[in-house]
C-alpha cells in the first residue's frame, strides 16, 4: 500500500469519526428521577407536621412528583426525562389503592419492596441499585437525581458512577442535624436540598376529631356492625377492585386504609377508639368479614 493509499484511507476514517460525532452531539442527554418514597414520607412529614407517622397526614405524591420533574427540567435543562421512579413498600408486594394511583401517573414506575410486620420497607435499596445500574450500564440515562438518605444506597451511586453517569442528591430540610448518611453525601456528584416552603403545599395534618370519653365506650358488637358498614360502603364507593386487592394481606391493613377506618368509626360512632385495642380489633373483624364474604 503505497502513501496516497494510507492517506485516503486516513481521510475516509476521520470523515466517519467526525460524522459519528456530529450524531452524537445531536442526541440528548437524559436524566431520571429515583424517589425512596420511605424517605421523602418521614423527613417531609416530620419538616411539615412534626410527625413521621404516615398515619397523621396526606402527601400529595402527585403534586410532588411533578414539583420533582420541574425542578429536574430547570437543573437539566438540555436534557430529556426517562421516567420517575417510585420505590415504595407494600405487605406481600400488593400495590396499596393510593400506590395504583400512583403507578397510573405517566412518566412514573412504581417499585415494591416488602413491608414487614413493623412498618418497616425491605428491599427498596436493592431495587435503587438495580435500576440505576442497569440504566447507567446501557447508557440510557447520563443524569440521575436520587431522592433519599440511607447509606445503604452508597453502592447503587458507585455502580451508576462506574458506568459514567452522574448521580445528584437530593434531600429534604431537616429540622435538627441530617437525614441524610454522611458517607452517601460524599459519593454523589451534586447535593441539593428542599426546604419548608417547597415541601409544604404536598403534605397535610390529617384532621383529629376528638370526642367525650364520659360516655361508656360502645358495645364490641356494636363496632364489628360499623366495621362491617363501613366495608359495604366503601365497596360502592371505591369499587370492588380496589378493595379486592386487600384480601392476600388479611389479618393486616395498609397503614393508610387502617386509619381511614378508624377515623370513620369514630365519627358514626361518635366515640374515640383510641386506648380501646380491643375495639379496635372487633373493628378490623367487623371489615374484614364483610369484605371476604363478597368474594
Amino acid at each position: 500500500m503505497n502513501e496516497a493509499e494510507i492517506r485516503e484511507r486516513l481521510d475516509r476514517t476521520n470523515e466517519l469519526l467526525q460524522r459519528m460525532l456530529a450524531e452524537v452531539s445531536k442526541t440528548p442527554s437524559t436524566h431520571a428521577i429515583f424517589v425512596d418514597a420511605g424517605y421523602v414520607y418521614a423527613a417531609a412529614g416530620l419538616l411539615v407536621t412534626g410527625t413521621e407517622d404516615r398515619r397523621s397526614f396526606d402527601l400529595d405524591a402527585e403534586g410532588l412528583i411533578e414539583a420533582f420533574i420541574d425542578k429536574a427540567r430547570t437543573i437539566f435543562a438540555d436534557s430529556r426525562l426517562l421516567r420517575v421512579y417510585w420505590y415504595d413498600g407494600a405487605r406481600r408486594r400488593i400495590h396499596t389503592a393510593e400506590q395504583q394511583s400512583i403507578a397510573e401517573l405517566p412518566d412514573v414506575k412504581v417499585r415494591l419492596g416488602n413491608l414487614n410486620a413493623n412498618n418497616q420497607q425491605k428491599g427498596v435499596d436493592s431495587l435503587i441499585r438495580t435500576d440505576l445500574e442497569s440504566l447507567a450500564r446501557h447508557r440510557a440515562i447520563s443524569d440521575a437525581a436520587l431522592v433519599g438518605g440511607d447509606e445503604d444506597l452508597v453502592s447503587a451511586v458507585e455502580a451508576a458512577q462506574g458506568y459514567g453517569a452522574r448521580v445528584h442528591l437530593w434531600g429534604i430540610e431537616a429540622g435538627e442535624g441530617r437525614n441524610q448518611a454522611e458517607p452517601l453525601l460524599w459519593e454523589v456528584d451534586s447535593q441539593r436540598t428542599f426546604d419548608l416552603d417547597f415541601c409544604r403545599p404536598y403534605v397535610t395534618r390529617r384532621p383529629v376529631t376528638t370526642y367525650e370519653d364520659d360516655t361508656p365506650a360502645p358495645a364490641r358488637e356494636d363496632v364489628r356492625f360499623v366495621g362491617a358498614q363501613i366495608a359495604a360502603a366503601w365497596l360502592a364507593a371505591r369499587g370492588r377492585e380496589s378493595l379486592a386487592d386487600l384480601l392476600p394481606g388479611h389479618p393486616y391493613l395498609p397503614g393508610s386504609v387502617d386509619q381511614d377506618l378508624l377515623v370513620e368509626a369514630e365519627r358514626l360512632l361518635q366515640h374515640s377508639l383510641r386506648g380501646h385495642a380491643h375495639l379496635r380489633r372487633a373493628l378490623r373483624d367487623g371489615f374484614w368479614q364483610h369484605l371476604q364474604s363478597q368474594y
